[in-house]
């Protein structure tokens, strides 16, 4: 496939999927609303996700204690630790490490489950029986992930500050109350306003794009495992290019 071809299909599918999120926008706002639907992936999407979520984040803080400290007692600032760990979580590694795997749980489990259904032609079936399948199916996953995806980063870096009090703790002694004191001393308001907003970003793109690898998927098997590979793929690199803009963004505005 040359270079020519490859450009135009990546067009072709910023397209596409412009229009796709187009149209979530617009059914978002007409009536009427899938409320019981919205809950159920509410706690499918979130609720279910908080386990592995809150084992990664646990681990994440306990390594990265253990790998700064010896850094740290080299240059003489290791009672700084604390401070140090909990600006890098709570700005930057939770929020997006939290992400990349709610992209490669939910955002595979979307894609898989929207193209087990269009293969089986349920979606067929619901637009047949009356059903809007695109506001039952679609705009209520898409807005659960929006929704779940902040509550989990900040549940994610309270048990990743845990782990990390417990690092400090394997070769030191320190007080819970003097931990959390240096943590929380540390932060400022635009630490942790820019690092929350961005998190619904990323929920909103790992929903809409497993909805559309999902929605949009090729006939037989074969097509469902392509929906759930490249719904993952696509949603971490999109989670790295708007973890970047909004890195630049937070710099206009003087957060940084």
């Amino acid at each position: 496939m040359n270079n020519s071809v490859l450009v135009k299909s990546f067009f072709a599918e910023v397209g596409s999927l412009s229009r796709f999120s187009g149209k979530f926008l617009s059914m978002f706002f007409i009536p009427p609303y899938e409320i019981s639907a919205l809950f159920k992936q509410c706690y499918i999407i979130g609720y279910k996700s908080l386990p592995l979520v809150g084992l990664t984040g646990f681990i994440m803080g306990l390594v990265l204690t253990m790998q700064l400290r010896p850094f740290m007692i080299d240059y003489g600032v290791e009672s700084q630790l604390p401070a140090i760990v909990g600006i890098a979580i709570i700005r930057e590694i939770g929020p997006v490490i939290t992400a990349l795997i709610f992209a490669g749980k939910i955002g595979s489990s979307i894609g898989a489950e929207l193209g087990s259904m269009k293969v089986t032609e349920q979606i067929d079936a619901m637009e047949v029986s009356g059903t809007n399948p695109f506001k039952y199916l679609v705009v209520s996953r898409v807005l659960a992930a929006t929704f779940m995806l902040p509550v989990l980063a900040v549940l994610s870096d309270a048990i990743s500050l845990y782990g990390s009090y417990l690092g400090v703790n394997i070769k030191g002694d320190t007080s819970f109350h003097f931990f959390w004191t240096q943590v929380f001393d540390s932060l400022e308001f635009r630490d942790v306003l820019p690092a929350f907003i961005k998190t619904y970003f990323f929920g909103f793109a790992v929903g809409i794009i497993g909805c559309y690898k999902g929605y949009f998927s090729s006939k037989g098997t074969e097509g469902v495992g392509k929906s759930a590979n490249s719904a993952v793929v696509v949603s971490s690199i999109m989670i790295f290019i708007l973890d970047l803009l909004a890195v630049q963004i937070t710099d206009l505005l003087g957060f940084n």
